[in-house]
Parts: structure tokens; sequence; C-alpha cells
């Protein structure tokens, strides 16, 4: 009885992690799509704009929620309807008043503006409006999932989506001005609170109780180790786009930029499973909590790996089909990202929160953020694009080197028994020979075809020779 309802628990679970994942593939795939029609609409320096403006609200993302929404996964899922909404409402003034900061430090006249924004000042108050707003919203990323409502999250998520992409790109098209692009944001981050505001009222209510001082500070005190560890974190992967763009022209930013939204791939596919897991893995023991992070982590590389070995192949096809031949100087970043990618397959993020390791992981992101930064700044000199994006990628082995050992400690489960080492490893040797013989096919029945034909035979031989390879897993 117990092992079918584990069974049923963990099905119902990997369901949830699909239907999340349908929907974050639709969202980044729109991200993904608006700025190809972007960089074909807008001349260099307005696009260049846009990718800054979106480089500084991550900065500021990463600095100013605090992880505030995800330390709800701690108190929402077991308290009672009272708490809950004192905890969710809580967590929205915060944001606000956050935003307000946040906005308010990226006023045209701020003279500590990084060099690389400031052109963004002669649009005046429109960009600190977004950003102010846009951290207010971040709230309903995560309100429906971790309250397991998945149908509101998907119709949230693809609305908001929808109606992002659609504005902004039709101001693009019909006028290539930022200040309208700029307007456009407004409009979609305005309808993100209003969705936000109509889920609010209609299960948790808007009265009372909106701050207690004790559960306030019971929750910032749980909140801020986490906070500081994920914006240190985050700063280290934007650190090398910084980089890039203090040390290369506007078009080598752009294409840097563009090169770095592979991350994006890795985000879909870990963020659906973890967000569906997290609930669940709040009320387990630390023995269950470990297993179930380890069936997700084989279930995230199985998923990944071939889309990783697919990008490392074909990084110069992929980037002239998607953003002409004009970026193609991304292909070399794009390489080097996938390499740090391979270990963002071993999730440990969750289980460092649920054991409550917060002020450890904030020491060892500290130490991460200033070995990436002078070594992306190094290796910029000598390599250029590629070598910009050095640091993070090393800097993520050594963190997670450093905090499986950490988990390790804590649980008394050696690093060996961590993970499903043996299916991890497969699932990237499989990748890796199905990429060999999907190049293989390319290179010699391809090579005088144009970049989408080889990068469409490619795909489809590799997809081909990673199921015949995992035949027995997917029966």
């Amino acid at each position: 009885m117990n092992t079918a309802a584990k069974a049923i628990s963990w099905h119902t679970l990997k369901r949830r992690a699909l239907s999340l994942g349908a929907v974050k593939v639709f969202d980044q795939a729109m991200q993904f799509l608006l700025p190809v029609v972007l960089a074909r609409c807008l001349d260099a320096h307005t696009f260049g704009e846009y990718r800054l403006l979106w480089l500084a609200v991550g900065t500021v993302m990463a600095v100013a929620t605090l992880n505030m929404c995800g330390t709800l996964y701690l108190f929402v899922p077991r308290a009672e309807p009272r708490k809950k909404r004192l905890h969710i409402h809580q967590t929205l003034l915060y944001l606000a008043l956050a935003g307000l900061v946040c906005g308010a430090l990226l006023m045209p006249w701020d003279p500590l503006l990084p060099a690389p924004v400031r052109p963004l000042g002669s649009y005046g108050l429109l960009v600190p409006a977004f950003v102010a707003l846009w951290v207010t919203s971040t709230l309903l990323d995560y309100l429906p999932t971790m309250e397991e409502r998945i149908g509101w999250q998907a119709w949230g998520t693809v609305g908001t989506t929808v109606a992002r992409a659609g504005l902004v790109a039709v101001a693009a098209w019909f006028t290539g001005d930022m200040r309208i692009i700029l307007w456009a944001l407004l409009a979609a981050v305005l309808l993100r609170l209003l969705i936000l505001a109509t889920y609010m009222s209609r299960f948790h209510g808007l009265g009372r109780p909106w701050f207690e001082r004790a559960a306030f500070a019971e929750q910032f005190r749980c909140s801020l180790p986490f906070g500081i560890s994920n914006a240190l974190f985050s700063l280290r992967a934007q650190s090398d786009q910084w980089v890039a763009a203090s040390r290369f022209a506007l078009s080598s930013f752009a294409a840097f930029s563009i090169a770095a939204l592979i991350w994006q791939v890795v985000n879909i596919v870990r963020h659906s499973v973890l967000d569906a897991l997290l609930p669940s893995m709040s009320r387990s023991d630390p023995k269950v909590m470990l297993e179930m992070n380890s069936r997700a982590n084989v279930l995230v590389g199985a998923l990944l790996y071939p889309l990783l070995a697919f990008a490392f192949v074909f990084a110069e096809e992929i980037v002239t089909v998607v953003y002409t031949a004009s970026y193609v100087e991304a292909a070399p970043v794009v390489r080097v990202y996938v390499l740090g990618m391979v270990v963002m397959a071993v999730e440990i993020g969750s289980v460092v929160l649920l054991l409550r390791q917060g002020t450890y992981a904030m020491g060892v992101s500290a130490l991460m953020l200033v070995f990436s930064v002078a070594l992306s700044w190094g290796a910029s000199s000598e390599f250029g694009l590629a070598g910009a994006a050095a640091g993070s990628v090393a800097a993520l082995y050594a963190d997670r080197a450093i905090m499986l050992r950490r988990i390790a400690q804590q649980t008394g489960i050696t690093v060996r028994k961590l993970q499903d080492w043996r299916s991890l490893a497969w699932a990237l040797i499989s990748s890796v020979l199905a990429a060999c013989v999907a190049w293989t096919v390319a290179e010699n029945l391809m090579d005088a075809r144009g970049a989408f034909a080889r990068a469409a035979i490619g795909g489809v031989t590799l997809v081909t020779t990673y199921a015949v390879l995992n035949l027995r897993k997917l029966r």
C-alpha cells in the first residue's frame, strides 16, 4: 500500500513537473523569439539598449527580492489560512518597497549608474517605473505553484508572456522606438499585477492581517542568508555580461548577451521540475527529500543533456539561423556556456534551502563571485568574448563540489550516494555519442547546404540516436 502510494505520488509530481515544464517552455520560447524579432527591426544601438535594460533588471531582481518568495515554500504549505495570508501579504509589501527603492536608484540623475546603463537615463522615469512594478509582480511567478494550483500558474504565465511579447514586438515592428517599447512593457507589467491581485483576492482575501513584526522577522531571518546567497549566485552569472559590456563594443556585447540566452534552456528544465517538487520536499524527512532530489536530477539530465549537446555541436548554425550571421561571434561563447550547464543538471539549491544551510551557501557564493569576476576579466583580455564567459563556468563547478560535500556532512550520506551518478553519466555520455553521430551526418551529407539544413538534419539525427541509445529506459 505504501509502495503504491509512493508510486502514485511520484507519478503525480512527475506530471506536475512536465505540465509546468510545458508552460515554461512556452514562456522561455517567447522570450527567446522576441529578441529574434527585435534584432531584425531595431538598429544595433536600440537593440543594445533593450538588452542592457534586461541586464539591469536581472541584476536588480538578484539583489532586491532576497528570496522572499522562495522562502514561502517553508511557511505556506504547512500553515493555516490566516498565517498563509499573513506571509503572502508580508512578501508582497516587501517586494513593493524593494521595487520602489530599486526604481529610485535607477533614476536618470543617479551618479552611481553603471556606465553601460547611463544611456537608459534618456527615457526619464519609464525605466525606474518599470523596474519598481516588475519587482512587485514577482510574487505571481511563485504563489500559484507553491499552492499547487498548476492551472492558475499555467494560464497566468501564458497570458502575461503573450501580452508582453506581443506588445513589445508590435511596438518595435511599427516604431523601432525604445520609448514606445518601454510603454509596452509598463502595460504588460500592470497586467501581471492585476492577475496577482485577482488570485490573492479569490483564494486568500485582501483583508487583514497584512503585517506582524514577529512573523515578518522570522520569515526575513530565514530568507536573508538564502537571499544573499542567491543574489551572489545570480550576480556571478551576470558578472560576465557586465564584463563584456564594459570591455567590448556594443555589437559584441549584443552577441554575448545572445549567447547568454542559452541559460534559458537550463531554467526551463530545472525550474519546472523543482517547482513541482518543492512543496512535497518541504513536507518530507531528509532521506525522502534527498531521494526525490536525486530522481528529479536524473529526469533533468535526461532532458537537458541532448539539448546541450546539440547547442555545442551546432552553435554556429543556431546563431546564424536565429540571429543572422552578423552575430556568429556568439558561437564560441555558447560552447563555453554549454560546458558550464552540464553541472547545472545537479540541482542542490532546494536541498540547501530545506536543510537551512543558507549562511554557509552565502559564504561560498561570495567567494565564487570574486573568483568568477577575476577570472572573466583576465580571460577576456586573452581570449576575447569566450574568455569573458569562463569565470562563471569555472565557478559553477567549484560551487557544486563544495556544496555537495557540505550536504554530505549535514546528512551523513556520502557524496557518492547523494545522486544517481551512474544514470546522470549515461545521459551525458549517450548525448555526446548522439551529438558525434549528428555532426558526422551533417558534415558528410550536408556540408554544402545552408545552416538551417545542417541544424535540422543534425537535430533529427541526434534525437533519433539518443532515443535508440536510451530505448530500454524509455520503455
